[in-house]
């Protein structure tokens, strides 16, 4: 088994010894590449982007009269607040589950959100 540089050796021991966490971080971040997807550091806001990450977490917010969805979205940089005006409830959107989203970035209280997105769901792997 012969490769050139100590790449194999190098990767092994970088998994061996890397915070499970790191890891899951540079997956998802190499996932948002393949499938085009803008990283949510890079996100400027007024910018029509796609991001693809984990969700976080899932929250129903009943602000005044109209109930809003929000979810928290990682792509393994920094994380999005996805934000369905309206909305009790959508199947799918659960913590833990890989999403793609796209819309237009927004800041509020200096935080990165989409309001309404468009969404895939995405195949666990």
């Amino acid at each position: 088994m012969t490769t050139t540089g100590g790449g194999y050796w190098r990767r092994l021991v970088r998994r061996l010894t890397t915070d499970v966490s790191e890891l899951d971080a540079d997956d998802l971040s190499r996932k948002a590449e393949e499938v085009g997807a803008v990283r949510a550091c890079d996100c400027k806001s007024g910018e029509e982007v796609t991001v693809l990450g984990r969700l976080r977490s899932v929250e129903l917010c009943p602000r005044d009269a109209a109930a809003t969805l929000e979810a928290e979205l990682y792509d393994g940089t920094e994380g999005v607040t996805l934000v369905w005006l309206g909305r009790r409830r959508i199947a799918g959107i659960e913590p833990g589950r890989t999403i793609k989203a796209r819309g237009r970035i927004a800041v509020r209280d200096g935080r990165k959100v989409l309001y309404n997105p468009y969404y895939e769901l995405q195949n666990a792997s």
